[in-house]
């Protein structure tokens, strides 16, 4: 006959308790794993089946009840941890959906906006479509595999511990989300440029020509300056967006290295 005492009990629960947190915090940050079309159900048994299959390489536990204070604060720690590692490869995409923000305003696209379910806001066509483009280059790559070993990786890396972490990690992805605004630039640096050079030759033709329609012209070329540059680009994307993947996975790699080293004392 088998028997189980409640500290084998509570032994197994924070086994799988506190690595499936941490996993679950990434899922509901991470890109394509995130992504709110996925059904709750789904990302739970994908957390729990990944919960499975890290549990038995974590370092020792924390000897600490699982139900208790104790490990209520460990529970939100984790939940913490995977939300920051999900997040700073989230940034990336939050870079390219701000390149086409940029584009699609300089094209005078602007109006061209849908309901983007993922931020439950809407967004301009131009930056969906970057959006979509980088989602399947991170599937394409296998960043989504990549992205769980480095998760797999943080167990060893930052281990599960009742001892709270300090802010070093937290003020490393604050940093870090600077990228939005600087990668995004650079992505939409060419289109933004030829537009300028399309303006000016327009402003220059309306003083040369005032009798011409600046609105009736002004808008088709634009338009059609904005696609022609936006097609011929397309096939150079790929390097500056696996460099950006690169950069992402690196930043979630390192969070885990502050956050030990900056650990609070008791």
């Amino acid at each position: 006959m088998i028997t189980l005492t409640s500290a084998e009990l509570q032994t197994w629960i924070a086994a799988f308790l506190w690595p499936l947190t941490r996993i679950l915090g990434l899922i509901a940050t991470a890109p394509l794993f995130g992504n709110l079309s996925v059904p709750i159900r789904v990302k739970v048994v994908l957390g729990a089946l990944l919960a499975l299959t890290v549990a038995p390489g974590v370092p020792a536990l924390p000897a600490a009840d699982p139900m208790s204070l104790a490990g209520l604060l460990i529970v939100m720690q984790e939940l913490v941890i995977g939300l920051a590692m999900g997040f700073a490869m989230r940034i990336v995409f939050a870079a390219t959906e701000f390149a086409g923000e940029v584009i699609g305003l300089t094209m005078g696209f602007g109006f061209a906006t849908f309901f983007d379910p993922q931020t439950r806001g809407r967004s301009s066509a131009i930056s969906q479509f970057l959006a979509l483009v980088t989602l399947m280059l991170f599937v394409a790559t296998n960043m989504h595999l990549l992205m769980l070993s480095v998760l797999s990786d943080s167990f060893v890396s930052l281990p599960i511990s009742a001892v709270p972490v300090g802010g070093g990690g937290f003020r490393q992805i604050a940093v870090w989300s600077g990228l939005i605004f600087s990668a995004g630039a650079q992505l939409a640096l060419p289109l933004i440029a030829v537009l300028l050079v399309s303006n000016t030759a327009l402003g220059i033709l309306t003083r040369a020509a005032p009798q011409l329609n600046l609105f009736g012209i002004g808008f088709p070329v634009t338009l059609g300056a904005g696609f022609i540059v936006l097609a011929l680009s397309m096939p150079y994307l790929s390097t500056p967006l696996a460099r950006l993947f690169e950069a992402g996975i690196d930043a979630s790699r390192q969070l885990t290295a502050p956050l030990k080293n900056n650990i609070a004392p008791r």
